[in-house]
């Protein structure tokens, strides 16, 4: 019963929190940034404390129909502590970074309400108890981009909550449909399916993924990500990367370990788009000038070596140990590493209020606890050995040699785990993958050295003013502290890390026997040197010599070489927003008009020979205007909310036409 009760309060005590801090910041400010501090505390006392509860389950019926349904195993108790964890430390450090913001009222609540939503999805044990929880964390959420109101960030915000209203209906559709081929969306029963055939399935779950993926920023859905960890305050970028991603990954593990559990078609299907999105945000990393973007697509690119290890789950059956482990690690080893990387950012834009490389050069010239920190988090996100990112990514690596070795052991001609490919083909096809991996983590290396001699080598920018003290003392604690962690996991691989990866091995049907690991053997050394010799080569043949211009010795400046019109967002999802989807609606609606309301009109017009006048009609929601007009979003629809109104009714309307048929 306790257990029930912890479940319970971590989910709905935030909730309350946030509501609470709100009140309280309409009497003092100083009171209600130390609620909303006390609040995130006792959320991660209560979290601790549940490792007592480990198997505990609750159930609510009646809510939403279907009823809540939520449980605690080794992954959820987990993800549980380190979102109580980054939610203390990102809310400790938003005291200093917003003290001259305005409406953090508002803030504290949306952020506080979001960890709430946030817990709901991570602990949640049918998938509609995730649905319900993750569209409330996608709502929540969006007043965290927003926050600052400037023109990047309403732009930012409207691409954010475009793509997850998108992608929640696409879910929604989804979960309709394997609800209705499976009989359940209970988490646990998926995996013990016995179906022969799941061609059927891969509608529902290709739609299910696509709306946990659009979260996950795995391309092509990634457009949200840069622009809006740019645009938001750097507390709400941490949690941004390093938590609200990984929701969209929990979705995506719950139909990969569950529904396709050891189907190598549907790994097939991800492999492609972790690939893809695994290189193109190291490139996108690699020539960005502004250290939140860089950090930003560093997280894609992050983001698709995970997913890299969820495919080879799928592609190596019941001897996937490997990339389950792998898979485990890295997940924690990102969260963590982007919540130091990010709050350090956030210490440079707290002094300079400003972001690009050019401006914010030098800062950290002398200033050691923002350097320790820094470092940690970069060779954690490299993948140095010693360091929390090595573990994930060296087993991840592992993964897919051991399946380019079982490979070679299937007969001359056979079929490998692809029926539509020869053991040959597929041996190929994984070897240009281990290689793309390779000099992803090597472009990796390349963007962490960028950023790192713009921030500590590089000559200060003239206008740059320092500051005695440029950062308080309770953020200065706890920067260094959670810098702290990240080599204490890799100095301890098999005493640490080993046993977090195995205690959540079984949510993702991982098998009972594990592979002995030697992290730190010959082979495994290779693929590490192998990365961060590239990435050196990539830093200073390629961003030295074509992205860095030196006038003199140490001033430096950055160039923004990445073509302008190769930008999907505004090349393909903008005019697909702004201008086909309102077209078709304005089409729809006059010809729903016309059809209807037209002989109707006729009729009443000759029966009553009475002139009617036709109301001035609204061009907020159409193509009405005889005049030319703009085709970009804001001058359309210049309301971020009507904007998402208006996404969710073409939607809807998409979704009944889809069920209907």
């Amino acid at each position: 019963m306790k257990g029930n009760l912890a479940l319970l309060f971590l989910v709905v005590w935030p909730m309350f929190g946030g509501a609470l801090s709100y009140y309280i910041g309409k009497k003092s400010r100083l009171a209600r940034d130390y609620a909303a501090d006390a609040v995130c505390v006792i959320e991660l006392a209560v979290t601790l404390s549940c490792w007592g509860f480990m198997g505990s389950e609750l159930v609510i019926p009646g809510v939403c129909g279907l009823g809540l349904k939520f449980i605690l195993d080794g992954f959820r108790f987990i993800y549980a502590v380190i979102i109580a964890f980054m939610w203390a430390v990102t809310t400790i450090f938003s005291r200093e970074y917003l003290r001259h913001h305005r409406n953090r009222n508002r803030y504290y609540l949306y952020v506080l309400m979001t960890l709430g939503s946030i817990m709901g999805v991570f602990l949640s044990g049918d998938l509609y108890t995730t649905f319900i929880f993750f569209e409330m964390m996608s709502l929540f959420s969006y007043v965290m981009v927003v926050q600052d109101e400037t023109p990047d960030a309403l732009r930012a915000a409207q691409t954010y909550l475009a793509i997850a209203i998108i992608g929640g209906l696409a879910t929604l559709t989804g979960l309709i449909l394997l609800y209705n081929y499976t009989g359940t969306l209970d988490i646990a029963a998926l995996s013990t399916l016995k179906l022969h055939d799941k061609s059927p399935l891969y509608i529902p779950g290709f739609l299910v993924f696509f709306g946990f993926a659009a979260k996950a920023a795995i391309f092509p859905s990634h457009i949200w990500l840069p622009t809006a960890h740019t645009a938001a305050p750097a507390p709400s970028s941490a949690l941004l990367s390093g938590l609200l991603t990984k929701s969209g990954l929990f979705g995506i593990l719950v139909l990969s370990s569950g529904a396709f559990l050891h189907d190598p078609r549907w790994g097939f299907m991800l492999l492609v788009l972790a690939i893809i999105t695994m290189v193109l945000g190291a490139v996108l990393a690699v020539f960005s000038v502004n250290i939140k973007r860089t950090l930003a697509c560093s997280s894609m690119s992050q983001l698709g070596f995970i997913l890299t290890g969820i495919a080879m789950q799928c592609f190596l059956g019941k001897d996937n140990d490997l990339a389950v482990r792998g898979t485990v690690l890295y997940m924690v080893g990102h969260s963590l590493i982007k919540l130091v990387l990010f709050l350090c950012a956030g210490v440079v834009h707290m002094n300079t209020h400003k972001l690009n490389l050019n401006d914010i050069r030098g800062f950290g010239r002398g200033k050691k606890a923002l350097m320790f920190a820094f470092v940690m988090g970069g060779l954690g996100l490299m993948g140095a050995p010693l360091w929390n990112g090595y573990l994930g990514k060296t087993l991840i690596h592992e993964a897919i040699v051991e399946h380019i070795h079982a490979l070679g052991h299937v007969a001359r001609g056979g079929t490998g785990t692809l029926p539509f490919m020869t053991a040959g083909g597929e041996k190929l096809m994984f070897s240009v993958c281990e290689w793309l991996f390779l000099i992803s983590g090597g472009l990796t290396t390349a963007y962490v050295l960028k950023l790192f001699y713009a921030l500590f080598i590089a000559k200060p920018a003239p206008d740059m003013h320092e500051k005695e003290q440029y950062i308080s003392w309770p953020n200065a604690i706890i920067l260094t502290f959670s810098a702290a962690i990240l080599p204490l996991i890799g100095f301890m691989p098999n005493e640490l890390g080993d046993k977090i990866a195995i205690l959540a091995s079984p949510f993702m049907n991982g098998p009972e026997h594990h592979h002995v690991v030697q992290y730190f053997s010959v082979d495994n050394l290779e693929g590490s040197a192998i990365s961060i010799t590239i990435g050196v080569a990539v830093y200073f043949l390629f961003i030295r010599r074509v992205l860095q211009a030196e006038r003199v010795k140490g001033e430096v400046s950055y160039l923004d070489l990445w073509p302008s019109w190769l930008n999907i967002e505004n090349a393909l999802f903008r005019p697909v927003i702004g201008g086909i989807l309102p077209f078709m609606g304005a089409f729809f609606a006059k010809t729903v008009d016309l059809i209807t309301a037209g002989p109707v009109t006729l009729l009443l017009s000759h029966a009553s020979r009475v002139k009617f006048i036709r109301p001035p009609e609204d061009t907020d929601f159409g193509f009405y205007q005889d005049e030319a007009k703009s085709e970009t979003i804001g001058s359309l629809l210049p309301s971020s909310l009507a904007y998402g109104l208006m996404t969710f009714a073409v939607g809807l309307l998409f979704v009944i036409a889809f069920l209907m048929l």
